[in-house]
């Protein structure tokens, strides 16, 4: 009876390649650049010059502005002699026109984002721009800049017949041509940088667009119905800190005898815009999109 010899472990095959030619690695012709903030405001740019709905918004609001600025001043002229005139400050006419006009900033501002969401389009531009802060910020420069540009354009034209035509009215000073033109023109934009930013917190175009005009006018609307003594507080605080009677700080015409005064109003809506970012961002890094 034979005892099993144990198996030898046989050695592992060596495998040697087929000889043929090597083939050189495919280099891609497009070069590979670092993406940047440049890179996502340069998108911006070429969303918000190339849809329609920023030429109808800016179209009208330039139509707003200057038409009832120079309506509002030849009306005025026309009716008042320089006695009645004598210390009336000619910018303020404007007002009338930025009012009406800052609903279209509105829009277009709740537009920028909201209408993203509503086409989906959001998602080509997440994919080519992964970094959600960096989309929303470009969004936020491009169409700052926009807005503050035309509303100063336009509320300077205004300023400058109306004071043409109002011979009998005061030479407004260099603060008042300052506030007037420059000032009321940061504020509408950052008025519409806020509409911007609740139109990414919300993604509903006509929500938002609601939600931004009842900021404007339900405060003061809401004040006029207050009639009773024991709502008189609310009822001046509604009337302090609407937005229209904000508008009328810049030209020196409160409604009210206390509230923001000077540039007040500029440093409210810088504070409340900076909040309402700082929640959209956050809102952006957390939900789907």
């Amino acid at each position: 009876m034979s005892t099993p010899q144990p198996q030898t472990p046989q050695a592992a095959p060596t495998w040697q390649a087929a000889p043929g030619p090597s083939h050189p690695t495919y280099t891609s012709p497009i070069p590979v650049v670092r993406t940047h903030l440049g890179h996502a405001i340069a998108s911006e740019w070429t969303k918000i010059r190339s849809v329609r709905s920023t030429m109808w918004t800016l179209g009208v609001f330039v139509l707003l502005v200057i038409g009832i600025g120079l309506a509002t001043g030849a009306l005025v002229a026309a009716n008042s002699d320089e006695e009645s005139l004598a210390g009336e400050n000619p910018l303020s006419f404007g007002f009338f026109g930025l009012l009406l006009g800052s609903m279209c900033v509105i829009t277009l501002g709740v537009l920028t984002t909201a209408a993203e969401y509503s086409t989906g389009m959001i998602r080509t531009t997440m994919v080519a721009c992964p970094s959600r802060g960096r989309v929303l910020a470009a969004k936020a420069i491009v169409f700052f800049s926009v807005a503050f540009v035309v509303t100063l354009v336009s509320a300077l034209l205004v300023a400058l017949a109306d004071v043409a035509m109002l011979e009998g009215a005061k030479e407004p000073s260099g603060q008042e041509w300052l506030k007037g033109t420059v000032g009321i023109s940061l504020y509408i934009a950052l008025l519409g940088l806020l509409s911007l930013v609740v139109g990414s917190i919300i993604r509903h175009s006509a929500g938002a667009i609601t939600i931004m005009i009842a900021l404007v006018l339900a405060p003061l609307v809401i004040a006029l119905f207050m009639l009773s003594a024991s709502l008189e507080n609310l009822r001046q605080a509604l009337f302090e800190y609407s937005i229209p009677n904000q508008l009328s700080v810049f030209y020196s015409n409160s409604l009210t005898e206390t509230g923001p005064s000077g540039w007040d109003p500029l440093w409210i809506a810088v504070g409340v815009t900076a909040a309402a970012f700082a929640g959209a961002f956050a809102l952006l890094e957390r939900r789907e999109v």
